[in-house]
């Protein structure tokens, strides 16, 4: 009997031990070469949008095709809202997802703006945890070069980059800042806040 219970309790925590791994096998199937082709292709993309000669609005729209296709910008919103997004309704969540993505499209378009006559490059990629980093080089006409560091993961079940530093600026936490910011102007209003996130940037 104790035989057979031990038998059991090896057989349970096997059968936990693959169930666990099955649960967290997409975020170890990305691997460096993928991540680095992932941010060498946005990179491509970005360096096509600022040397297009296209005007500025035009350009924004550009960027938010980009971020719909290279960010996983549901993670990037939901933590730009902190705790508010508990709070929030499944039709408020997709509305903010969706104001916050064009906010971020002009906000960082803008900031890509400055790279016209310039370029990034994609310089190295390494395994950190259970994501990769991602290190590019901005070259600036008449300006020093400097980091751009993307963070890549493939948790929500595709290659996606979830956070990006620009200058050692950390835009997740400069985002959650600011829009917790701008709710408490609002106080705690959502539904105002996608108002104004959509001419906001």
């Amino acid at each position: 009997m104790v035989n057979e219970l031990s038998r059991r309790s090896v057989l349970s925590g096997l059968m936990a031990g693959v169930a666990g791994l099955a649960l967290t096998g997409p975020a170890f199937a990305l691997n460096t070469e993928q991540a680095r082709n992932l941010i060498n292709d946005l990179v491509n993309e970005i360096n096509n949008v600022i040397n297009s000669g296209k005007p500025e609005t035009a350009m924004y729209g550009d960027f938010e095709k980009i971020f719909i296709r290279y960010a996983d910008v549901p993670i990037i919103a939901r933590s730009a809202l902190g705790v508010a997004a508990r709070s929030a309704s499944a039709a408020q969540m997709n509305a903010f997802t969706t104001a916050f993505r064009g906010y971020l499209s002009r906000k960082y378009g803008k900031r890509f703006r400055e790279f016209i006559g310039g370029k990034l490059e994609v310089e190295s990629a390494r395994a950190v945890k259970s994501f990769y980093e991602v290190k590019t080089t901005a070259y600036l006409r008449g300006e020093a070069p400097f980091e751009v560091v993307f963070l890549v993961s493939d948790k929500s079940g595709r290659d996606l980059f979830f956070n990006m530093y620009i200058e050692g600026v950390n835009m997740l936490a400069t985002e959650r800042t600011e829009i917790g910011a701008m709710l408490d102007a609002r106080r705690g209003n959502i539904d105002l806040l996608i108002q104004d996130l959509k001419t906001a940037g």
